[in-house]
């Protein structure tokens, strides 16, 4: 028969819509014509697919091979259609059986020698196929993230004669079943390895106040700024946040995963249910930072969600490319537009920041050397919208360590005995409104975070003579009602209203 007809799937955004690989052979010239708006990896995959079957031993017709990738008017990208295309030349030719070819969907890239390297998106690609009833067979590179997906049937093959093997029932490909310890969430904090896959709280020296932000940020996913001079440990306070978030649940480390799997570093099965902790550099571009493309992948702001998204040094973004985070803050959501199709990534991180406190860096160190003018340091801070600034709940001020902190031996908590607490605090978040504090609607906030007499009094005075926005309102009684969650209290008292002004530095500056 010199028609044969496979599945696939594309990639479009976080959807992996179907692909039908059709491949038809017929007399005339030799050619090799592929159709249905491939780019350029796809077209280039004639070159990879006629050396592989070369040089696995099977012959390549010296016919006219017209291969259509259907819909036509959804582009095409990756070399993830080199395996569906091998082997419908080789059904059409009649080099294999072609009976089971509609049982599966097929995807990988060749190597010239026949071998199956590893694809981008695997997880979305399997989504697809197991709500199809039809298997999926990739390269055993990804086979550990595609049987994430509950109900997948997901066969791995090393090569194309493997694979040729198994459609001639000589040698069955083998159905992957995950690792016990992977399918019971091992790594996710459930027992107890979390610990080791973050550095510890216990290492940082002193900082009492900033650690007891960090825990507050945690229990209830607060955006945070730290403002400190250079070496006071902001950096490093932000890199143990993660080690002290709440452990993820099923859905949390699916929609992590399928993200990584969209992104150019892809997924690994050792980060399964580690909360993502991302860091870009501040040459970083808007489009870096949100996603885009011609054919839309996901920037930091997706690949960071359910973790941390650490911006260092944050006036040293361009302010542009710090506007773009606005919108993503308060929506959870980013949507990429463009002329030809559209991409909705998730976008719910966990904003932590950190920035000097003037130009120079030393303005309030105790060694009194900046000799920044109050212009200069205007200037400086004026790099961040006031707009953005409203955004973050925390903004707390990280000074030098003092001489006696440093030379001691560190004897703070463990990462582990802080995150019990922020777990305690964050179930009784959800067992009351079903969502983080910092997620609450408006009339969420009118319903859950009422204040006492005392507090209101407080509050009245603070939105007095800081002029508070509406937006700083709520944010202030959104982190009073988590330090209320944590001290274990159910209403909202005028110490903790103190508390959550006291966090809010750059409207007391």
């Amino acid at each position: 028969m010199p028609l044969a007809v496979l599945y696939s799937r594309a990639i479009a955004g976080m959807e992996a819509p179907l692909v039908t690989v059709e491949v038809h052979i017929a007399n005339g010239l030799p050619g090799f014509t592929i159709v249905g708006l491939p780019e350029a990896e796809v077209k280039e995959s004639k070159d990879r697919v006629r050396a592989a079957l070369q040089n696995t031993r099977f012959e390549f017709p010296s016919r006219r091979i017209t291969v259509n990738l259907a819909p036509a008017d959804l582009p095409k990208e990756s070399g993830r259609f080199d395996l569906p295309i091998a082997l419908g030349i080789l059904a059409a030719t009649g080099q294999i059986p072609s009976d089971k070819l509609g049982l599966y969907e097929w995807a990988g890239e060749l190597a010239l020698t026949g071998e199956l390297r590893a694809i981008r998106g695997a997880l979305a690609m399997t989504y697809g196929a197991a709500r199809s009833g039809r298997s999926f067979v990739l390269p055993e590179q990804n086979a550990a993230e595609a049987a994430l997906v509950r109900g997948a049937a997901v066969y791995p093959a090393t090569s194309l004669l493997q694979i040729c093997a198994h459609l001639a029932g000589r040698e069955p490909l083998q159905l992957y079943s995950l690792h016990p310890a992977k399918d019971t969430g091992a790594g996710a904090g459930g027992n107890g390895e979390s610990a080791l896959r973050y550095p510890g709280m216990e290492e940082v020296k002193g900082q009492a106040q900033a650690k007891r932000a960090l825990e507050i940020a945690a229990a209830g996913c607060h955006s945070l700024l730290m403002i400190g001079p250079p070496g006071t440990g902001k950096s490093m306070l932000a890199a143990r946040l993660p080690g002290i978030l709440p452990a993820m649940t099923e859905e949390e480390a699916l929609e992590s995963a399928a993200m990584q799997s969209l992104g150019s570093g892809g997924f690994r099965a050792a980060s399964w249910k580690q909360r993502p902790y991302r860091s870009p550099h501040h040459t970083a571009s808007g489009v870096a930072l949100v996603g885009g493309g011609s054919n839309p992948r996901p920037g930091e702001i997706s690949l960071a969600v359910n973790g941390v998204l650490f911006l260092d040094e944050l006036p040293e973004f361009d302010r542009k490319v710090l506007e773009v985070l606005r919108e993503p803050l308060e929506s959870g959501r980013i949507t990429i537009s463009r002329a030809a199709r559209q991409a909705e990534f998730p976008a719910r991180f966990q904003l932590v920041a950190a920035m000097n406190p003037c130009l120079c860096g030393y303005l309030g160190h105790f060694s009194g050397k900046c000799r920044c003018t109050p212009d200069q340091v205007a200037r400086y801070r004026g790099k961040i919208s006031g707009p953005l600034l409203d955004r973050i709940d925390i903004q707390i001020e990280v000074p030098a360590p003092p001489e006696e902190d440093l030379m001691r031996q560190a004897q703070g908590e463990s990462s582990e005995t802080i995150r019990q607490r922020v777990e305690t605090a964050y179930q009784r978040q959800l067992e009351r409104q079903g969502k983080a504090n910092a997620h609450l609607a408006v009339k969420d906030i009118d319903k859950y975070c009422i204040p006492d007499k005392a507090g209101e009094n407080l509050l009245r005075q603070a939105i007095s003579r800081l002029n508070l926005s509406a937006r700083a309102y709520h944010r202030i009684l959104k982190v009073a009602r988590t330090i209320a969650d944590l001290a274990a209290n159910p209403e909202i008292s005028g110490a903790h209203i103190a508390e959550a002004v006291q966090y809010r530095k750059m409207d007391r500056s």
